[in-house]
């Protein structure tokens, strides 16, 4: 499993970004994707997951209404369109794939170490 994230940049408050990543080397449709976050000084956090057949998905309530995530199956692309930005969205941006059960990542509250497989990360800064 390989992950490329990329579409990360500066941006001001308001302002929006989408990000990217490319998967390869397995069956992408039967993995969830997430995308987690890590800001400068803190732990790892979950922003957003999509189930494999992309018919469900879940985010952290920080983000809801401001950022939706996406897939394209055929292209083993996944997305994470970002509205609204605020400062405190700053941080390196990692894409994930886990083949665990939807129920059972949901159930751990989409913790990272359900996510075996991850990209290098994308840096988004909001400035104010």
């Amino acid at each position: 499993v390989q992950l490329q994230a990329s579409g990360g940049g500066l941006v001001q408050a308001g302002g929006s970004l989408r990000l990217s990543c490319a998967a390869s080397g397995y069956t992408f449709s039967v993995y969830i994707m997430g995308w987690f976050r890590q800001a400068p000084g803190k732990e790892r956090e979950f922003v957003a997951a999509i189930r494999g057949s992309g018919s469900t998905t879940y985010y952290r309530d920080s983000v809801k209404g401001r950022f939706t995530i996406s897939r394209d199956n055929a292209n083993k692309m996944v997305y994470l369109q970002m509205n609204s930005l605020k400062p405190e969205d700053t941080a390196v941006y990692y894409c994930a794939a886990s083949p665990r059960p939807w129920n059972s990542v949901i159930a751990g509250s989409f913790k990272a170490a359900d996510f075996g497989s991850w990209g290098q990360g994308t840096l988004v800064t909001v400035s104010s």
